[in-house]
């Protein structure tokens, strides 16, 4: 347990930004997994249209250190991919 004054502060910053990386990381989870399901029901037209809503999500949780900056392209170029593939 913290004893200085400082370290219990710190202690308290650590927990706010725990409950907001949370937060946001459930929010791209919860947009991936929609995605997974408009890929599943194979129609490319609504597909796209959540690959736009799913792009930013995944970007700004890149800006904001909730995942790697090259594990969030990653993501955006499969995604992409299994996307174009429906067309064909």
């Amino acid at each position: 347990m913290a004893n200085t004054t400082s370290a219990k502060k710190a202690t308290r910053k650590i927990a706010r930004k725990t409950a907001i990386n949370k937060s946001r990381r459930t929010n791209m989870r919860t947009h991936l997994r929609k995605m997974e399901e408009v890929i599943a029901a194979g129609d490319q037209s609504a597909a796209m249209e959540q690959l736009k809503a799913v792009q930013p999500v995944i970007m700004k949780s890149a800006s904001k250190g909730i995942i790697h900056k090259n594990t969030a392209a990653r993501k955006m170029s499969r995604l992409s991919a299994r996307v174009k593939a429906l067309g064909s």
